[in-house]
C-alpha cells in the first residue's frame, strides 16, 4: 500500500533511518558554511580583563587556493571580530589566520558589480598569517602552555572521506588537509585541564564531532579533556554558504545564524530575538545552536557534538519509536533549547504536538514540503526530538559511563564566552 505520497515517504525515510546511516551525497567543492540583546554594554575595563582571561580564541579560515577562496569566508572572519567586539571582548587578543595570510597577493574571490570574477587582498585586521598546518600546530602548541579555555572557529571548505566518513578532513591554504583524527591529536597534547570549543562552518563537518574521542577515533575511549563542538551540517553532507557574492545581507549560512544567536546582533548589525532560552542571563553555545537551527533557513542539517552521539547511540527500531511518540510527550524531557528549537519548527508546518512526528507527516499537505528547505526543517525537527529521547532513555538506563559522557557532553555545549 502506498502509505506516503512522494514527498512525504522520502521525508519519512531520512527520518526514520538516516539520522544514523547517511547516504553519501555527490562533493560540492564550493560549498561551506558563520540574543536579543547584545551584552550588555561592556561593563568597564575590568569586567573585559576578566572575560579575556578565561578563554583564548582561534579563528582559522578561507579556501585552500584563490579558486575557492571566496569573499564570504573573509566576511565570515570579520563578522566573528565583530560578535568578539559587540561581547566585551578585544578582536586583537584573538590569533587569527586566514588564507594566504599577509603576504600581499589578491587570493579572495568576489563578483564586481557587474557579475564579474575578481581577486582582491584580504583585509582582515589583526591577521596573523596563513591558514596553514604549521600555523595550526604551533597556536595549539602555545595554548598548551595557557591553562585557559579555547574556543576555535573555523570557516572554510571541507572533503568527505570516501574510506572513512568519520575521519573527514577540512581544507587549508596550499590544499593542504587536516583530518577529524589529525586534528584531535593535536588537541591530546593540551593539558586535561584545557577545555576545548569548536565552531565548524564547512561541508560533511558534522564528522569533527569526533573530536571528543583521543585521537579522533570512535572506537577509542572519550578524551579526558573536556571537549565539545558545533558543526554546520552531518558528517555526509555538503553545506551552504560559500559565495562570492559581495552582500552580507544575503547571506544564509550556519556563521550568520550562530554568532547571530550568540551575541543578539546580526551580521548586518540588527537586532535579533534573545536566544538565553533558560533565562539564566546570557547566552550559551548551545542555545546559539538552537537559535541556528530554526533561523538559518538553508539545506544544512545543523549537529553537535553530544547530538551527533545521541543518535549514533540509537538504532532505526528505537528511532522509530521515539518519532511515533507524540512531540509533547517528548517535550517533556526537552531542555528550554530544545523545547525552543521543536515548537518554533512544528509552528512552521502546523504539526499537532498531540500527535507523533509521524502521524503529522502523514497527513502533512505536500505543499509545505516542496522545497529542498522545507525538507531540511522536517529532518532538523526529527533530528532534536531523537536527541530529546535518546537523552532520556540514557539518563533512564544502567549505564553510569554512558551518562557521565552525556553530562560532560552538554556541559561543555552548555557554557559561553561569559564563563
Amino acid at each position: 500500500m502506498q502509505y506516503f505520497s512522494r514527498h512525504r515517504r522520502l521525508i519519512t525515510n531520512l527520518a526514520l533511518g538516516t539520522f544514523i546511516g547517511w547516504q553519501l551525497p555527490a562533493i560540492n567543492p564550493n560549498s561551506v558554511g558563520v540574543n536579543a540583546q547584545v551584552a550588555a554594554n561592556c561593563q568597564g575595563q575590568k569586567q573585559n580583563q576578566a572575560q579575556q582571561e578565561k578563554t583564548n580564541f582561534l579563528a582559522f579560515g578561507g579556501g585552500p587556493a584563490p579558486s575557492a577562496n571566496e569573499i564570504a569566508i573573509e566576511k565570515n572572519i570579520l563578522y566573528f571580530q565583530r560578535t568578539l567586539s559587540a561581547m566585551g571582548y578585544n578582536p586583537s587578543q584573538a590569533s587569527t589566520y586566514f588564507a594566504n595570510g599577509n603576504d600581499g597577493q589578491a587570493t579572495v574571490r568576489y563578483l564586481d558589480p557587474t557579475g564579474q570574477q575578481q581577486f582582491k587582498v584580504p583585509q582582515i585586521p589583526n591577521l596573523k598569517g596563513a591558514s596553514t598546518m604549521a600555523n595550526l600546530e604551533r597556536s595549539i602548541q602555545d595554548l598548551s602552555k595557557n591553562p585557559k579555555s579555547i574556543f576555535l572557529y573555523f570557516t572554510g571548505h571541507g572533503i568527505p572521506n570516501p574510506e572513512d566518513i568519520d575521519n573527514n578532513a577540512f581544507l587549508l591554504w596550499n590544499k593542504e588537509l587536516l583530518t577529524v583524527q589529525q586534528f584531535a591529536t593535536m588537541l591530546d597534547s593540551l593539558p586535561d585541564r584545557t577545555p576545548v570549543v569548536t565552531m565548524m562552518s564547512q561541508c560533511f563537518a558534522g564528522s569533527f564531532a569526533n573530536l571528543i574521542y583521543q585521537g579522533g577515533d570512535p572506537k577509542r575511549p572519550v578524551a579526558l579533556q573536556t571537549r565539545c563542538g558545533f558543526f554546520a551540517t552531518v558528517k555526509t553532507r555538503p553545506s551552504v554558504g560559500c559565495t562570492p557574492a559581495v552582500n552580507e545581507a544575503d547571506y544564509r549560512d550556519y556563521s550568520s545564524s550562530f554568532f547571530a544567536g550568540l551575541s543578539g546582533r546580526s551580521r548586518t548589525g540588527q537586532p535579533v530575538s534573545s536566544a538565553d532560552y533558560n533565562k539564566d542571563g546570557q547566552v550559551s553555545y548551545a542555545e546559539a545552536h538552537a537559535f541556528a537551527k530554526v533561523d538559518e533557513k538553508t539545506t544544512d542539517w545543523p549537529i553537535s557534538t553530544s547530538e551527533a552521539w545521541l543518535q549514533n547511540q540509537a538504532d532505526k527500531i528505537t528511532q522509530q519509536a521515539i518519532l511515533s511518540r507524540p512531540i509533547a510527550e517528548l517535550l517533556q524531557a526537552a531542555r528550554p533549547e530544545q523545547s525552543y528549537a521543536v515548537n518554533s519548527i512544528a509552528k512552521m508546518f502546523d504539526f499537532n504536538l498531540q500527535k507523533s512526528l509521524l502521524a503529522n507527516l502523514q497527513g502533512l499537505d505536500n505543499s509545505k514540503i516542496e522545497t529542498e528547505e522545507q525538507k531540511a526543517y522536517i529532518i532538523r525537527l526529527g533530528m532534536e526530538l531523537t536527541n530529546i529521547g535518546m537523552e532520556k532513555q540514557i539518563r533512564s538506563s544502567e549505564n553510569s559511563q554512558a551518562r557521565a559522557t552525556l553530562d560532560k557532553l552538554i556541559k561543555c555545549e552548555s557554557s559561553s564566552w561569559k564563563q
